[in-house]
């Protein structure tokens, strides 16, 4: 390809990744972008619908057969309230959700045209709601769920990731645990149970299990409570995330976190929890040709690619018995903060080797004159 015609594409790729990531999107609130990134899909002359459950969809290369599904997500960890203004630097964008997950979806249609129409694999783009949070994966599963034609494989793609291929998707199970009492004054009812003594107890507790960094974690995320300096608290509560990447791992640990939550209260306590998720874990079989296909695309372009375990809409396909794997776009830190920020320079690299990937499994397909599966469901 021309370098001339590659850097026109960037450029593209950059201002589109300011306008979306300009527009709030919390997780349930992505019709705005929804309709922006629709609208572009159009313009880089793809056929584009809506699902019902609000996701994009657009091929990108018609044909017959299983298609591949190159997916990004509309919604960010940031509520309403959260300035999204983005911070242009001498290569660097900063600003909330700039690398997660707004210059992906930036990527999409560029990577859609630098593919053609030509060639034997179908190829989806995809921009999907619910993937953050409590999302619960909504907007993939559905995909997956009642997708436009058979799905062969699936790449999620994050912006920060280019380099990492993330095979393993992490499990997780979350929830919201209300620890409600009498409450009483501070003083005169002093010995009066407090929900916020206990929920603080409880969190202690949860904090202690043990946990392996890579393999299972345990976070409360929220904390909230009480209703005055001087009454002893009528109602606490905290947000759990229980992590792990393979389903016997994840189980382990929620056993020990049902124990916890399960044992005996202080007198006049009590506890009540509320489902806010579980995303499935699974991993993608080590001698799948799309991960091949990945390996050689990054080596090609000079890139060590390093396989990682995370938590995105590929958990969806890996669910589904759909081969997934995540993959990036360019470099890039901050994720879930507002001061995220995402280097401009690799993002040429980053689209080249998003085609280079689809291309050799394509003809990894093809060689082996067959369809190929292989998702492994942990």
């Amino acid at each position: 390809m021309p370098a001339a015609t590659l850097a026109l594409l960037v450029e593209e790729v950059v201002e589109r990744t300011v306008a979306v990531a300009s527009l709030p999107a919390p997780t349930g609130e992505e019709e705005r972008r929804a309709e922006l990134v629709a609208g572009w899909w159009r313009e880089d002359g793809f056929e584009v619908e809506r699902d019902a459950a609000g996701n994009c969809w657009a091929v990108a290369r018609p044909g017959a057969g299983p298609a591949l599904v190159l997916a990004a997500h509309l919604d960010t960890v940031f509520p309403r309230q959260v300035e999204h203004r983005v911070e242009r630097r001498p290569g660097l964008l900063a600003g909330p959700s700039v690398g997660d997950d707004s210059v992906a979806l930036a990527a999409l249609g560029a990577v859609g045209r630098l593919l053609g129409s030509a060639g034997s694999l179908p190829v989806l783009l995809l921009a999907t709601v619910g993937e953050e949070g409590t999302g619960n994966l909504a907007g993939a599963r559905h995909a997956l769920a009642e997708p436009p034609c058979e799905i062969a494989a699936f790449v999620a793609v994050e912006g920060n990731y280019l380099g990492r291929i993330a095979t393993v998707g992490v499990g997780s199970r979350r929830l919201q645990v209300a620890v409600s009492g009498p409450g009483g004054h501070a003083w005169e009812q002093s010995q009066a149970p407090s929900a916020l003594h206990e929920a603080a107890r409880l969190v202690h507790e949860l904090s202690g299990l043990p946990t392996e960094a890579g393999v299972t974690s345990c976070n409360i995320g929220r904390f909230a409570g009480g209703e005055a300096i001087n009454a002893r608290s009528r109602l606490a509560s905290f947000d759990l995330d229980v992590r792990g990447a393979d389903e016997p791992a994840l189980s382990g640990l929620w056993r020990a976190v049902e124990e916890v939550l399960g044992g005996p209260l202080a007198p006049g306590l009590s506890l009540e929890t509320v489902d806010l998720g579980r995303r499935p874990a699974g991993r993608l079989d080590p001698a799948h040709p799309l991960l091949a296909a990945a390996h050689a695309a990054l080596a090609a372009h000079g890139i060590a690619g390093r396989e990682t375990a995370a938590s995105t809409d590929a958990n969806a396909a890996h669910a589904a018995g759909v081969p997934a794997l995540a993959l990036g776009v360019t470099r890039g830190s901050g994720e879930h903060t507002p001061e995220e920020w995402i280097e401009t320079g690799p993002i040429g690299e980053g689209l080249l080797v998003l085609v280079d990937t689809v291309l050799r499994y394509e003809a990894a397909r093809a060689t082996a004159g067959e369809e190929v599966s292989g998702a492994l469901g942990s």
